[in-house]
């Protein structure tokens, strides 16, 4: 592999790019990594120049991407006679882009093992370091795009899991790397091989103490609920190319009436809480923008919604919202209201993190292109994270769509709330990869901030999710139905819930610690 030049060298870092993705949701084969990451550190071994270093990183990257994102240009399907054009774009230059960060890294281990006579265990360590800076980076820059963060590997792994409540998904992640890029150490002429044996039997006692302390963790929890509170999550499964189309419009929103005016029947994959009764719910979830009118201005819909809310409770749904500014333009938000059994508005949130490109256009006036879903006219961005208060339900967070995806950005840390709230449309992805990603996603928030999330998807999937990451109801992918289900208890605060990414930077500065001691022992 050191020996590769040329194409074959690019081909190859792009194919361990791509099977790095199968340890990712939904296949979970995180053995994967264990040939993925060596893989990587022989063709850098091979790297002449900076130049070449890039590149195998940058390819690398790209097959990641490439192969973990490919979904995302299904949503240019809804209306392929006007984006088109956006195709290679959305396919490839979105994972040409986030490669970068991964070109970076490797050119920055490059140059360190050089400067600073890395080898063996320490580039290794090198290495994983660098890998989680740059997918801090991702998660970060220009607003951030911290999907299929390799952390996230573990979420088919529940008690691995639960260290996320303590180093959250960045730190899961670096561990993470640094034992799956251990087995190129078997292939170093530097380390002796009782030492890399030792290295890797090591690593794997990690993850193996890991787990170990998850499972004590989760073997300690009884699922408490709240008293009093059972949620029905409302899955209309509408496709997208219907759901804004002037002529179904009525039809959709009766949809949603209908399936919340069923009587209460908990399905196949309820929790068990409710799995042998039938109970009344308390209040009823819909999934972003289920509702496709103004309702702060439409009283017949919020009296429609209020008719089959139940008693003392409330509806609550995304929807667009419209403001008209002194100077008669209107603004847009994409919003989530409460409402009761009056038809009245108990409460509203605006979406703080836009989707670019999807809900607003960077830079419109050098690029006078609409937007996938607000058209020529951008949503306009909410105040950002707020507890809101409902009665009859403990204060929680909502979150819109892919706000969910940032770590650690999730509630206002001034005021921690219950549980989390997220709604969201992911019919644009269609039966993909996609949505069981943001599921994933989901469970892991849940886990790192000790926080119940309660998840309500236009066509999945949709669920009830505790605050150890588990999901204790669901609606399958592609599905139509609801789902009756208790609230389960918020955790107490975690370490991750309290700190944040204070304590990756702790991590970070123990493993360079760490890379310092391998590179004098070397």
């Amino acid at each position: 592999m050191m020996a590769l030049t040329g194409w074959r060298r690019h081909l190859t870092a792009a194919l361990l790019g791509g099977l790095a993705t199968f340890a990712l949701p939904p296949a979970y084969a995180v053995p994967v990594l264990l040939l993925a990451f060596p893989g990587l550190l022989w063709l850098l071994d091979g790297a002449a120049t900076k130049r070449s270093a890039f590149l195998i990183g940058w390819w690398f990257g790209f097959g990641h991407f490439l192969l973990g994102l490919y979904w995302i240009s299904f949503a240019l399907l809804t209306d392929i006679a006007r984006f088109w054009w956006m195709m290679p774009f959305a396919a490839a230059g979105l994972p040409a882009l986030l490669a970068i960060f991964i070109g970076a890294a490797t050119l920055c281990l490059h140059v360190l093992a050089r400067r600073l006579a890395l080898r063996g265990l320490a580039r290794v360590l090198a290495l994983a370091m660098l890998w989680t800076v740059a997918e801090y980076l991702r998660g970060h820059v220009l607003t951030g795009f911290p999907w299929n963060l390799i952390g996230y590997s573990w979420v088919g792994f529940p008690p691995v899991l639960q260290s996320v409540a303590v180093i959250g998904t960045y730190g899961l992640g670096l561990v993470t790397v640094a034992v799956a890029g251990l087995p190129a150490l078997l292939g170093d002429r530097s380390e002796s091989r009782r030492r890399a044996m030792g290295s890797i039997a090591a690593g794997l006692l990690l993850v193996a103490l890991i787990g170990a302390a998850g499972w004590v963790r989760l073997s300690q929890s009884d699922g408490p609920t709240v008293p009093g509170v059972t949620l029905r999550i409302v899955q209309p499964n509408i496709a997208q190319t219907l759901k804004w189309n002037p002529a179904e419009r009525a039809r959709n929103f009766e949809r949603l009436l209908e399936l919340t005016a069923e009587p209460p029947a908990p399905g196949a994959h309820s929790s068990t809480q409710l799995a042998s009764t039938q109970v009344t719910p308390t209040h009823v979830i819909w999934p972003e923008t289920a509702v496709p009118f103004f309702l702060e201005r439409d009283a017949a819909a919020r009296q429609a919604i209020g008719s089959v809310t139940p008693s003392g409770g409330a509806v609550i749904t995304g929807a667009p919202r419209v403001r008209t500014e002194t100077d008669g333009t209107n603004r847009f938000w994409n919003s989530l209201h409460a409402v009761d059994g009056s038809g009245a508005l108990l409460a509203s949130y605006d979406k703080f993190h836009l989707v670019p490109f999807g809900e607003y256009m960077p830079l419109r006036g050098i690029l006078p292109v609409a937007s996938i879903a607000a058209g020529a006219t951008d949503f306009s961005a909410g105040p950002g994270p707020a507890t809101l208060e409902i009665p009859g339900l403990p204060p929680f967070s909502p979150l819109i769509c892919y706000e969910v995806i940032f770590p650690a950005r999730v509630k206002d840390a001034s005021r921690r709330p219950d549980w989390l709230l997220n709604v969201t449309n992911d019919a644009w992805y269609g039966i993909s990869a996609g949505p069981h990603q943001h599921f994933a996603i989901a469970q892991a928030r849940a886990a790192e901030e000790g926080l119940p999330l309660v998840r309500a998807a236009n066509t999945g999937i949709s669920g009830v999710i505790d605050g150890y990451g588990r999901p204790t109801a669901y609606l399958e992918l592609g599905s139509r139905g609801v789902v009756d289900a208790a609230l389960p208890k918020a955790l107490d605060n975690t370490p991750y819930g309290r700190m944040g990414d204070l304590i990756l930077v702790v991590l970070l500065m123990s493993f360079g610690v760490g890379t310092t001691i391998a590179r004098q022992t070397a």
